[in-house]
């Protein structure tokens, strides 16, 4: 994650950084323009019925690494216990906003969580807000986050991927698929049996509200992002995107992505996650 041009580093104010950054985005994007969206879309977040369920159905039937379910079968009753109880629940998160809060209350709480000496914190970006241009690819668990690139400094990601604080309790995951990150998150819980995984994870809302239970039953606390723009809300969309057939692109809204930043800037600001 450390990088030779990084600009956000600790003898630089993160307002000096920032503005650094923005001013070198500017640039990047008066010579290289990217294709953007001009208007959001008016879509329904959801627009199919029984996701939960449909969702269950899908990641079992497509899990052909045998990953996740050789991890659920380790504690087949303590998980499928869990499952349950947050299926009975009327909702299985509480939503402030764009952030979707999974085994939390609020936003505070979750900054708790990444105080403990034993977290280990998951930040992980959907690639469906990658640039079309991205040069790691669009569809792709790869992401260069480099400065000099003209892409990469007008990329939201690439921006954060700057600001995130260089230590080794801080994972970065790009997310190609729900299985990509399924795999991930049961393969951190099992290799850091001592460390307690706190998330946050852009996504769909639908994927946010499909795959909300696997976090109750995983004991996984975090916050998934809302995305806005051309979002999957069907089971069909959602299918095509996890094969890499996203005409559309996504975004994080502006107010969301301060709220990103600020978190990031609080991290510096802390010892968290240790």
């Amino acid at each position: 994650m450390d990088h030779p041009l990084k600009i956000f580093n600790p003898t630089i104010p993160w307002e000096e950084a920032e503005k650094k950054w923005e001013e070198g985005a500017a640039q990047a994007r008066s010579a290289h323009p990217l294709k953007t969206l001009f208007t959001l879309p008016q879509m329904p977040g959801i627009a199919e019925k029984h996701i939960k369920w449909k969702g269950l159905i899908y990641l079992l039937r497509h899990d052909t690494n045998h990953i996740v379910s050789r991890y659920l079968l380790k504690h087949p009753f303590k998980y499928l216990a869990r499952y349950m109880i947050s299926l009975l629940r009327k909702k299985s998160y509480v939503r402030d906003g764009d952030f979707f809060l999974y085994n939390l209350r609020t936003v505070d709480e979750w900054k708790k969580c990444l105080l403990a000496p034993d977290a280990l914190f998951v930040i992980g970006f959907s690639y469906c807000h990658k640039p079309f241009e991205c040069p790691s690819g669009r569809f792709s668990d790869e992401c260069i986050h480099e400065a000099t690139h003209p892409v990469c400094r007008q990329c939201f990601i690439g921006k954060v991927m700057h600001a995130l604080p260089a230590k080794e309790s801080i994972l970065p995951l790009f997310i190609p698929t729900v299985h990509y990150i399924g795999e991930k998150m049961c393969a951190l819980v099992d290799r850091y049996g001592d460390k307690r995984v706190v998330f946050l994870i852009t996504a769909c809302e639908m994927t946010l509200e499909m795959f909300a239970d696997w976090g109750h039953m995983l004991g996984l606390r975090g916050i998934g992002v809302r995305l806005d723009g051309r979002i999957c809300n069907t089971m069909k969309a959602f299918d095509l995107s996890e094969r890499g057939i996203k005409p559309g692109l996504t975004v994080v809204l502006d107010e969301t992505q301060q709220r990103i930043l600020d978190i990031v800037k609080w991290l510096h600001s802390t010892n968290a996650p240790a």
